[in-house]
């Protein structure tokens, strides 16, 4: 599954997309919990102490804020969905 990361998130990861190779019928939280453990670092810019998703962090899919979807970050994942993974942006 492809994931594109965004700003900060990717000199952490070493580029713009990772491929992740997964199963079918992974939810959106066992997808970040992958990610954080191939890219270390990246826990402590994506989730807070209890292992939750940050409020100010997004995970798209299909363009849509995973905790915003039906089932949240327990949504299901399929080979075709789009992933975008956002850090906290502030700008002027």
């Amino acid at each position: 599954m492809i994931v594109n990361f965004y700003a900060t998130l990717r000199p952490i990861v070493g580029g713009k997309t990772i491929d992740f190779e997964l199963d079918e019928g992974i939810t959106v939280a066992q997808l970040v919990e992958i990610m954080v453990t191939r890219y270390p670092p990246l826990r402590e810019q994506l989730l807070d102490e209890h292992g939750n998703l940050y409020a100010h962090v997004h995970v798209f899919v299909n363009g849509r804020d995973a905790p915003a979807l039906t089932h949240g970050m327990q949504t299901v994942l399929t080979h075709n969905d789009k992933l975008d993974v956002f850090p906290a942006v502030a700008g002027g």
